[in-house]
């Protein structure tokens, strides 16, 4: 890894972590960039803006999540059987857990709770006409699956299974990991109980 990529990196890296500690508005550019070691041209010559920069936090994680989430539906789109309910899920839902388990897309998690919190319209817009395609692309498949929702009644559940997803990734809720049971094997069980939840909800009447 060269020193530009290496500065980069550690940019984003510290970004992330106080991102998470400190929401956008707390962590000032100056905090940022004697956290990372770097000066205030480091930041400007690689990314712009600290609205650039948060804009890259994201692109960081979320370019792997979805490329990961797409390449799950277009490996059942090649399948010789139709995609069932569950196999949709699954590859909406198994990426997702695999990043949040991961050490530092853990971390990310609470960047992504803060951007939620905090209703950043800008973004918001950001995440939309980026990723918005990829939230389409599950919902078209959702939509053939469920032909009795109509679109407002697809959309709500939709939106609720995308809660209790983003719940499972936090890691806060009452289910946590028991010492004898490995990470891989606690992440199973997660995505197995949450897609059949997401199944039963999405299909019920």
């Amino acid at each position: 890894m060269n020193s530009t990529s290496s500065t980069r990196d550690r940019i984003l890296g510290t970004a992330e972590r106080m991102f998470a500690q400190r929401g956008f508005d707390g962590a000032s550019l100056r905090q940022l960039t004697a956290a990372a070691g770097v000066n205030l041209a480091a930041v400007n010559y690689h990314f712009g803006s600290k609205d650039k920069l948060v804009e890259e936090v994201f692109r960081r994680r979320l370019d792997a999540l979805n490329a990961n989430r797409l390449a799950a539906l277009d490996k059942l789109a090649g399948g010789q059987q139709p995609a069932t309910l569950e196999q949709v899920l699954a590859a909406y839902i198994r990426p997702a857990l695999e990043l949040s388990h991961d050490g530092s897309g853990a971390l990310f998690m609470r960047v992504l709770a803060r951007a939620f919190a905090e209703h950043d319209d800008t973004l918001r817009r950001f995440l939309s006409e980026n990723y918005g395609h990829v939230m389409r692309q599950f919902t078209g498949e959702f939509a053939r699956l469920l032909p009795h929702l109509g679109k407002a009644e697809l959309y709500w559940r939709i939106d609720l299974v995308t809660g209790a997803l983003t719940h499972a990734m936090s890691g806060f809720g009452m289910i946590q990991r028991k010492n004898d049971v490995s990470e891989q094997a606690h992440l199973e069980q997660t995505a197995q109980h949450l897609i059949r939840f997401a199944a039963a909800g999405l299909s019920h009447p």
